[in-house]
């Protein structure tokens, strides 16, 4: 059958699986198909409450494609998109405007690029995953899920960085030691197993324990924002009592994304403050005190 379809025809063919046929040769026109719950692949049944307005079966060029139709990762998609465009205005506007009139050092326009470079590649990473995630490739699908997830941790790190170094700029010892728990997150994560059902228990303690770290010695608003954003990830409310009603708008995940990008610019506020306030001189310990009364005695 292949054989007797015209080139052109051929170039613009997108391959499905359908029922016992694989690779069955669907011509695209306009439209991508979107799938029910029951009919995208297991490996893509994480809410059952979802129940339509899948994206599957797709290969690179139309998942990409796929950015400009309505299906139930469209917020998903443009929350954290819309989320790397706001952060990005804010490095530029930042550190050509605002950094400059308050007459910082320069530790704080590294700490500060730091900062928000990790919430841009943090919101990107969850872009490509939920862009990617309709990929006709489990193994695809799964390298983007594990790169989300290590985008998290990239956004946890663009919160602790500025936040210690300027709650703890004399205490380097502390400062090095959060940053070496992060790196060790990291790695974790990209791990190949990490992301099968025998980690399951072990990804959900990670990010606990890492966010807990993080938000403890944080406001109370900012805690908050996490623990309600992270309330909806897990729980899966309001779709898990309306299954079926929440397919392409109000959706937990769509929450969780727009509390994530909240945090983030609370947290950049914050740290904006601190910046331009924040006296750098560190007082001298108690042996240097103490040596410095014997030089003077």
């Amino acid at each position: 059958m292949l054989l007797k379809m015209p080139q052109k025809l051929l170039k613009t063919a997108h391959f499905i699986e359908l029922d016992s046929y694989q690779h069955w040769p669907v011509l695209i026109t306009q439209r991508i198909r979107l799938y029910t719950y029951e009919q995208i692949p297991l490996f893509l049944k994480e809410n059952p409450f979802i129940t339509d307005g899948y994206r599957a079966h797709l290969p690179s060029k139309l998942c990409l494609r796929s950015i400009f139709m309505l299906s139930n990762e469209t917020v998903n998609i443009w929350s954290h998109l819309l989320g790397f465009l706001l952060f990005f205005y804010l490095a530029v506007n930042d550190l050509t405007s605002v950094l400059p009139a308050s007459g910082v050092n320069r530790e704080d326009y590294v700490i500060y690029a730091i900062g928000l470079f990790c919430f841009q590649v943090c919101m990107l990473c969850s872009v490509g995953y939920h862009l990617f995630s309709c990929h006709r490739s489990e193994k695809t699908c799964r390298r983007w899920l594990s790169l989300d997830y290590a985008g998290i941790s990239v956004g946890i790190l663009g919160c602790y960085v500025p936040g210690i170094f300027y709650a703890f700029y004399c205490n380097t010892l502390y400062l090095l030691t959060v940053l070496s728990l992060i790196l060790a997150v990291f790695c974790a994560q990209v791990h190949p197993r990490y992301l099968s059902n025998d980690w399951k228990r072990i990804r959900m303690a990670i990010f606990c324990c890492v966010a807990g770290i993080m938000f403890l010695p944080r406001i109370l608003v900012m805690y908050l924002i996490a623990g309600t954003a992270f309330l909806f990830y897990v729980t899966k409310i309001p779709e898990r009592y309306f299954p079926g009603q929440l397919n392409y708008l109000g959706a937990s995940h769509q929450v969780w994304h727009v509390l994530v990008v909240l945090m983030f610019y609370w947290w950049h506020q914050g740290c904006s403050h601190h910046a331009v306030q924040h006296s750098r001189s560190c007082p001298p310990d108690e042996q240097q005190l103490s040596r410095t009364d014997q030089i003077m005695s």
